[in-house]
C-alpha cells in the first residue's frame, strides 16, 4: 500500500502566528526552523512514498525548497490540516492507499509513532482514520494540568472504547481523575498525538462535510470525522523513552528544546 506523507503548515496561526518559521535549538546548538524539524521528522518514517509540505505561504515556500522539500501549494482558505490535506491529495492526482497528515507542530514525533499508525490502518479495515494516543505518566498529567490552569490551550487527550475506536477528543484533560501520579506512574488519561492516517476516499470527501458544533467549541478537526459517524481508529503507541510534546504556544519552545538537551537530538 502506498503511503504519501503531507506536512500542512500555514503562516498566520491564530494562536502562534509564523510558528513554522519559528527556530528550534537542539542539543549540538543547531537552530533549525520548525518546519526544518517536522520535514526531518516525516523524512525518518520507514515504508513512506513521498513527502510533501503543504502551504499557502511563500515564505513558508521558500524555507521548505531552501532545505529540499517538494512544496505543494494550497489555498489559504483550508479551515484546517486535514483540509489542507485533501487539497494537497486533489492537487498531487491521488494515487497513494494511505494519506499521514504530519501536522508541522510536532517535531519531536518519533518515526515508529507514524509506522504503527500506517500499520493499525491495514490491519483494521473498518476505520477510515487512524490516530496515534500516548498514555501519559505523572509528568506529562501534569504539564497538561498546568497548562490548563494557566488557562493555555495546549496538548488534546483522546477517549476511546472497545476495539480502541474513538469517543472524543478535548482540549480539556479527559477523562476526569482527581488522583495525584508520581512522575514516571502510568495514569488513565491519553495524550494525543497530532498524527492522521486517511483513507483517502476519506480525506477527499472531509472538506465537503459541515463542521458541527464541537469542532467548533474545540477547534480540534478531527472531531468533525466522530460528528460525521465516520470510525477513528486510536493506536496506542510507546514512547521508548523519548518526550513528546507539541508547539503551540510561544512557552512551548523552551519546553521543547529543554527535551531535545535532554534527548540528545540535534
Amino acid at each position: 500500500m502506498s503511503v504519501l506523507i503531507v506536512i500542512p503548515a500555514r503562516y498566520a496561526s491564530t494562536r502562534y502566528p509564523a510558528k513554522p518559521l519559528v527556530a528550534l535549538t537542539g542539543a549540538t546548538g543547531e537552530a533549525r526552523t520548525l518546519i526544518r524539524r517536522s520535514w526531518d521528522a516525516a523524512c525518518a518514517v520507514q515504508g513512506v512514498d513521498r513527502v510533501v509540505v503543504a502551504t499557502d505561504d511563500a515564505r513558508i515556500k521558500a524555507e521548505a525548497e531552501g532545505f529540499g522539500a517538494e512544496v505543494v501549494m494550497t489555498s489559504p482558505d483550508c479551515a484546517n490540516g486535514t483540509e489542507r490535506c485533501a487539497e494537497a491529495l486533489a492537487v498531487l492526482g491521488g494515487g497513494y492507499d494511505i494519506v499521514v497528515n504530519l501536522q508541522g507542530d510536532a517535531p519531536l514525533t518519533p518515526a515508529w509513532f507514524v509506522e504503527e499508525l500506517v500499520a493499525g490502518l491495514r490491519a483494521n479495515p473498518w476505520a477510515e482514520l487512524a490516530t496515534p494516543v500516548l498514555r501519559c505518566e505523572g509528568a506529562m498529567l501534569d504539564s497538561l494540568r498546568e497548562d490548563r490552569a494557566q488557562g493555555r490551550v495546549g496538548g488534546t487527550t483522546a477517549v476511546f472504547g472497545a476495539g480502541n475506536r474513538a469517543l472524543y477528543f478535548s482540549k480539556e484533560v479527559v477523562p476526569y481523575t482527581g488522583k495525584g501520579y508520581g512522575a514516571e506512574e502510568p495514569t488513565p488519561v491519553f495524550h494525543h498525538v497530532g498524527v492522521y492516517a486517511y483513507r483517502p476516499e476519506t480525506l477527499s470527501a472531509y472538506p465537503g462535510w459541515v463542521a458541527g458544533p464541537l469542532e467548533g467549541l474545540e477547534g480540534l478537526e478531527q472531531l468533525r470525522f466522530l460528528e460525521n459517524h465516520r470510525p477513528v481508529l486510536c493506536v496506542e503507541v510507546e514512547a521508548r523513552g523519548r518526550q513528546f510534546w507539541e508547539l503551540n504556544n510561544p512557552s512551548d519552545v523552551p519546553k521543547i528544546e529543554a527535551m531535545m538537551a535532554e534527548m540528545g537530538l540535534a
